[in-house]
C-alpha cells in the first residue's frame, strides 16, 4: 500500500479535517494527470482498443474544471486499476499511473501514486538504462509541479518515498537564478 500510517494533514481536503485547500487539490490532481499521460503510451501500444486508463486520465482533469463529480472520476480510476490486471512490465505500470490519477479527486494522496508508477513505468520501459529512465521521469515532473504545491509535493515525496519504492530517490530541481 502506498499509504503512510499516519495521514498529513496537509494532504486531507478542509472538508474532511485537514489543510488542503481545493485550488490545491485541483493542481495535484492536474499534476497526476500529467504524471500519467506522460507514460500512457506504453499502456495504450499494448492494448491500444482500452481506454480505461486514458479515461481516468481524463476524469482527473474533468473533475479539476467541476464536470464531473468526484465519484465518477474515482471509479473510472478503479477501472484504469482493472486494465492492467493481466499486463506486466511498463503497460501495467502506465494504467496504475492513470488509475492513481483518476483517484485523486477522492484522496490527494493518490497524486504520489501517480508520479511513484509512472515512473516505474519508465524504468520498466527502459531495460538497462532503466535507473537514468527513472531519474529523468522523476525530474520531468518535478519541472511541472506547480509552485504552490512544489514543497507540499516534495514533502510528501520524502515522508513516503519507502512506501513508493525509493521511486524519488532524486534530487530536486535547482533554485532558479
Amino acid at each position: 500500500m502506498i499509504f503512510a500510517k499516519e495521514r498529513d494533514p496537509r494532504l486531507v481536503a478542509v472538508r474532511r479535517g485537514g489543510t488542503l485547500t481545493d485550488e490545491h487539490h485541483r493542481l495535484l490532481a492536474l499534476w497526476a494527470a500529467d504524471c500519467a499521460e506522460h507514460v500512457l503510451r506504453f499502456f495504450e501500444d499494448a492494448r491500444p482498443a482500452d481506454q480505461r486508463p486514458r479515461r481516468a486520465v481524463e476524469a482527473a482533469r474533468a473533475w479539476t474544471r467541476g464536470e464531473m463529480p468526484m465519484m465518477e472520476s474515482r471509479a473510472a480510476g478503479g477501472h484504469a486499476n482493472g486494465a492492467a490486471r493481466d499486463l506486466e512490465g511498463a503497460a501495467r505500470e502506465a494504467a496504475h499511473a492513470a488509475g492513481q490519477a483518476g483517484c485523486v479527486p477522492h484522496v490527494a494522496e493518490h497524486a504520489l501514486g501517480a508520479a511513484a508508477y509512472a515512473i516505474r513505468a519508465a524504468r520498466a520501459a527502459a531495460g538497462e538504462e532503466r535507473d537514468e529512465a527513472g531519474r529523468a521521469e522523476c525530474a520531468w515532473q518535478r519541472e511541472r509541479l506547480p509552485d504552490a504545491i512544489y514543497g507540499l509535493v516534495l514533502d510528501d515525496q520524502r515522508r513516503r518515498n519507502e512506501y513508493c519504492w525509493r521511486a524519488f530517490d532524486f534530487q530536486p530541481r535547482p533554485a532558479e537564478s
